[in-house]
């Protein structure tokens, strides 16, 4: 302590050294600058012109109007509702779909009033889709006794899955999920591009018989589309009974479709028929339909009678119905349907679907702010071919979405 007190007066003295340095070299005379300017020592003050006056009134109000103001924090959010609708152009005659066009071909109208398209896009080729077979004892029924008993019943719907997983879904950009249901729906295997997971998830159908004769076709529909609670993935082994699923909707991907291989008989469904055509409208994915049982029906069709039997085997109405549900949920979906009634046909409807797929055109516009009521809103999707201003309606088709339904509050608040 001693020595650090003994420092302090050596420490004043150079302190104070260096201030008489400082002072010293502050008052040395300083040499006057050099003068600048004309040599006048005062300008003269100028009148100010009226202009000069008006622009300082201006500047004098601005500033006080800005002193006045009250400060507003809050921020202004723009909320835009942009519709996404996926187009495809063919060929009324001949069915040739129509590629290579651009923007200005194409014009969207809500409710019959043309909206402006905020984007247009060709996507780049890969798909992602979701394969959604029925795999139930009717099924297998009606392909036993389509067949007279030459091949199993389950390959009328095995048969074209496996023919659009191992031909047409290309690896390493395309992917594919497969969902079985009967008395539920059941996910095979989850969104992969493997071709030999996709292999095994057929050899799991071909390997497996049906277990039961129920169809929930509603509900399945509904759980490809929006996901869920259901079962789970069954290659992918897990513990747990069930999981929770993700549905199409929730996937990013350009181009996505659901492809539904299926009598269309719904026996059992906790949604209803009006339920699932809401969430097909609302979800605005294109539903390929490859129908089952049309050859039973066919053949057999004399012999049924016409309402569903005592042991629920369905009648001719039945069919007639599944005919009908089939025709709507590619209708509003935006996809189309191919009734297949003789093997030959599945290699060229796949084809169809593929190509369609491929050839999808992606426009956007923006539907503004909308009451949250749940509203639907009619679409309409006109092409001008040849660019001559006149919508070609009579030569050409333009698949897509027909309707826009703006959710309600408490369904958003949900999500």
């Amino acid at each position: 302590m001693k020595a650090v007190l003994s420092s302090r007066p050596v420490i004043v003295i150079v302190l104070l050294f260096a201030l008489g340095v400082v002072a010293f070299a502050q008052s040395k005379p300083q040499k006057p600058e050099a003068p600048t300017g004309n040599g006048k020592k005062n300008s003269r003050p100028t009148a100010k012109t009226e202009e000069e006056l008006k622009k300082e009134e201006e500047q004098r109000k601005l500033e006080e109007d800005a002193k006045n103001a009250e400060q507003d924090n809050e921020v202004l959010a723009i909320k835009t509702n942009i519709v996404n609708v996926d187009a495809v152009v063919y060929n009324k005659k001949t069915g040739q779909i129509i590629t290579g066009l651009k923007k200005e071909n194409f014009a969207i109208f809500e409710d019959g009033k043309k909206q402006e398209i905020s984007s247009f896009a060709t996507p780049d080729t890969p798909i992602t889709v979701t394969v959604v077979v029925e795999y139930s004892k009717w099924s297998e029924v009606f392909g036993a006794y389509a067949s007279r008993g030459f091949d199993p019943g389950k390959l009328e719907v095995v048969r074209p899955v496996a023919y659009f997983l191992l031909n047409f879904i290309k690896p390493p950009n395309d992917y594919a999920s497969l969902i079985a249901f009967d008395i539920r729906p059941t996910p095979i295997t989850d969104f992969t591009n493997d071709p030999n997971r996709l292999r095994e998830s057929v050899n799991l159908l071909l390997r497996n018989s049906p277990a039961f004769r129920e169809n929930n076709l509603f509900d399945s529909v509904k759980f490809a589309l929006i996901g869920g609670r259901g079962d789970s993935v069954v290659l992918e082994n897990s513990k747990e009974e069930y999981a929770q699923y993700g549905g199409m909707k929730d996937v990013k991907a350009k181009r996505r479709a659901i492809i539904l291989v299926a009598s269309g008989i719904n026996t059992m469904s906790k949604s209803n028929y009006d339920e699932v055509r809401r969430v097909i409208q609302e979800a605005g994915i294109p539903i390929y339909i490859l129908s089952t049982g049309n050859l039973f029906y066919k053949l057999y069709e004399n012999d049924l009678p016409p309402t569903d039997g005592l042991n629920g085997f369905p009648g001719r109405l039945t069919f007639l119905q599944a005919q009908n549900t089939m025709n709507t949920f590619a209708k509003e979906s935006g996809g189309a349907h191919f009734p297949i009634t003789f093997e030959s046909e599945i290699p060229g409807a796949l084809k169809s679907i593929d190509g369609m797929l491929r050839s999808q055109y992606s426009l956007a516009y923006d539907a503004g702010e909308k009451p949250k009521d749940g509203k639907k809103y009619k679409l309409e999707v006109k092409v001008d071919v040849d660019g001559d201003g006149i919508y070609d309606e009579k030569q050409y088709v333009v698949q897509s979405r027909p309707y826009f339904i703006a959710q309600k509050e408490k369904d958003s608040k949900k999500k």
